[in-house]
């Protein structure tokens, strides 16, 4: 594994969020029963596992490209019968869903780009869930702007997903803001493994190790100004 691989490895999850945004989801849509739900990007498995848990009846796919990653997943996931870990890229899953599962990581197809691919993949009346960026304070805050990167973060406000949904063809039902607790959760699991890994001499590592301390620091300034927007979005 390379220096970034390693230091992702073995965390509580890798971003944000916690099981009651899964119950969310669930709930307001209404999976339930006998469906077939697809964890696109499912990293090292936290809401696949959760996702199993509370769809006892159901079948779920986590699909994870990076194959460490993938490990981890099968390897949570163990328990649970009813979830199945491919390795793979989210943006060719492999059958039809009531429902696409994507916590944080649709940002890497884009939002418009990712629900046009998914569209081909859902059953009739089926929707999708992810997280995505979403801006808090008028452009141009400092904060806010150190922390996603400027220009490198095609970040928005709830107006501008809901524009990005659109031009896929869907529409959004609902959505969940995800700030401050969820993100405190997931920085303190890696800030530990920063320090686990803070005498590795590799010039790799601490170059990798620098740079995710500046993202946790950024975030420590603003916590009430970072967030995800869980969006719940269904073909029109």
């Amino acid at each position: 594994m390379n220096a970034f691989e390693r230091l992702y490895s073995g965390l509580d999850r890798e971003g944000p969020g916690l099981a009651e945004d899964v119950f969310w989801a669930l709930d307001r849509l209404e999976i339930r029963g006998e469906v077939k739900v697809c964890d696109a990007g499912c990293g090292s498995g936290a809401d696949a596992r959760t996702l199993g848990a509370a769809l006892p009846d159901g079948d779920v796919e986590a699909i994870e490209q990076m194959p460490h990653l993938a490990r981890e997943a099968e390897e949570r996931c163990a328990a649970l019968a009813n979830v199945v870990v491919h390795q793979g890229d989210m943006a060719a899953l492999p059958g039809y869903y009531d429902m696409i599962w994507c916590a944080g990581a649709l940002y890497f197809l884009g939002v418009t780009e990712g629900l046009r691919l998914w569209r081909s993949h859902l059953a009739p009346g089926a929707a999708v869930a992810f997280s995505e960026p979403v801006r808090t304070q008028p452009p141009g805050d400092a904060q806010e702007e150190a922390f996603w990167g400027g220009e490198d973060t095609p970040l928005t406000d709830l107006d501008g997903i809901r524009t990005r949904v659109e031009a896929a063809g869907y529409q959004v039902i609902d959505s969940r803001r995800i700030i401050g607790e969820p993100w405190k959760a997931y920085y303190r699991s890696l800030a530990a493994r920063i320090i686990t890994l803070a005498d590795d001499p590799d010039p790799e590592m601490q170059a990798v190790l620098a740079e995710s301390w500046r993202e946790v620091s950024n975030w420590r300034a603003a916590p009430g100004k970072i967030a995800y927007e869980l969006v719940l979005a269904r073909p029109v």
